[in-house]
């Protein structure tokens, strides 16, 4: 069987394309008893189409929380055309650059928290993270500071899958047969209220601060560079904190001269409801990718205090040796100035906000199912905690978690994920009312008929 012998949207053409996958490509967390594959050949605004076309609701975006402004944007299309045709590749390494680019860079900064208008880019959030972390250190060491190294993470963060990124993420699995991971790396733990006795029966901020406070003690403030975490940490499962959590971080981390670093590759440009959710505690290094193209192309910006970029390239003896390849793309720099204008222009912030409310509305009724531990909802994100034993809180196991994603595909043609055993849900930005009302219909139809065992 061959793809030129098939029909494209026939069942034998989607057959043809998933035996070329299996046989050639090796997947990003790919899990070897997971054989089915689900290619999608076209979309428009908040749905896909597979190989056999047949229309399915996106609930994740791309599949990871990318595509803020839809799917099929022939805006977008035209531009990236347009640009391809005039310039379609050049460098930004050293004295070099490109008009959209700089472009870009002078939008970041006027989106940006105030007093950040310094601009790196990446080709994503892993390169993001990387591009951080080695900033955060030089950082500190061109003002004298050599000693500080460390970086503090958090249990279930999720930074990227780099060898750097992947260190100072919370999840262990990542590690597994790579060797040793990053030294100089330190993790505590997540706010997850929704689980009280992690808190020993105190405030959850409080307790919390304190284990930070007496890790940074234990490991030498002298020695810190940085703490990492997202604004709400979305491979962990939509885990949302108090309030008061990350302001007063902020105010502990100064009081030692650490640097405080927003992993911001979900939480950026509109998901939250805000350009970026990090803006009311002030990080000094902001990582974004995902939603500044909406992945029409792949692009990602570091975003620092003017201090820590002028320090980057004040010394004229060791320079900033960083960069990549596609840092700051022409190409995807135009999109991601005309994705940033739809965003405005469409009032996709507004719009964010909207999604919250109709999922906090269409999934209330879920929150009595004893499958059901806890349901987040923050801006379009959505995590529903599964617990196996409402008795004991065994969390939902991976195999049973597969089997309700699966569900929701093929019965309800919805697509979700499983991060650990929580369901999230995480739409385009353009998602219709009537979408979210069919998205909530099916995951309370799924979750009813999944029996507690």
């Amino acid at each position: 069987m061959t793809i030129a012998s098939e029909a494209p949207g026939s069942a034998e053409y989607a057959a043809a394309l998933q035996a070329l996958d299996r046989r050639h490509l090796i997947h990003p967390h790919q899990n070897p008893t997971r054989t089915e594959r689900n290619i999608f050949v076209r979309g428009k605004g908040s749905v896909v189409w597979d190989a056999a076309d047949v229309p399915f609701i996106d609930g994740m975006a791309g599949g990871n929380w990318v595509v803020a402004v839809g799917h099929g944007r022939a805006e977008l299309a035209e531009v990236a055309a347009a640009q391809a045709e005039k310039l379609e590749y050049f460098s930004l390494w050293r004295e070099y650059s490109n008009e959209p680019a700089i472009r870009l860079g002078a939008r970041l900064a006027e989106l940006a928290p105030a007093g950040m208008s310094k601009i790196h880019f990446t080709s994503g959030g892993s390169d993001g993270t990387e591009a951080a972390l080695k900033i955060a250190r030089r950082y500190h060491f061109e003002r004298g500071d050599t000693e500080r190294t460390w970086i503090i993470g958090r249990q279930f963060g999720y930074h990227g899958t780099t060898l750097a990124g992947g260190s100072v993420s919370g999840m262990d699995d990542m590690h597994f047969g790579a060797g040793p991971t990053m030294p100089h790396v330190t993790k505590v733990s997540p706010p997850m209220v929704s689980h009280p006795e992690m808190f020993g029966g105190q405030d959850p901020t409080d307790f919390l601060l304190q284990e930070l406070e007496t890790e940074i003690l234990r490991v030498g403030p002298e020695k810190i560079a940085a703490m990492i975490g997202e604004p709400v940490m979305g491979g962990g499962g939509v885990i949302v904190p108090p309030e008061d959590y990350w302001p007063r971080i902020r105010t502990l981390l100064s009081k030692y001269g650490i640097l405080l670093i927003a992993d911001e590759v979900i939480t950026g440009f509109g998901r939250t409801g805000d350009w970026f959710a990090s803006a009311h505690y002030s990080p000094d290094i902001i990582v974004t990718a995902k939603g500044i193209s909406s992945g029409y192309a792949p692009l990602g910006a570091v975003l620092m205090r003017d201090e820590i970029g002028e320090v980057m390239v004040g010394n004229p003896e060791k320079f900033f040796f960083h960069g990549l390849t596609y840092s700051g793309h022409p190409v995807a720099c135009a999109l991601a100035l005309t994705n940033l204008d739809i965003i405005e222009r469409e009032n996709i912030l507004g719009q964010a906000k909207k999604i919250e409310s109709w999922f906090t509305e269409g999934l209330d009724g879920i929150r009595n199912l004893p499958i059901v531990h806890d349901v987040r909802v923050h801006g379009a994100m959505v995590g529903i905690e599964l617990t196996a034993d409402p008795n004991t809180g065994e969390p939902m196991p991976f195999d049973r978690m597969v089997a309700i994603i699966d569900d929701l595909r093929g019965e309800h043609r919805v697509l979700a994920r499983d991060y650990g055993p929580t369901l999230v849900v995480g739409p385009p930005l353009v998602l219709e009312q009537e979408q979210a009302a069919e998205i909530s219909t099916a995951i309370t139809d799924v979750l009813s008929r999944s029996i507690v065992r």
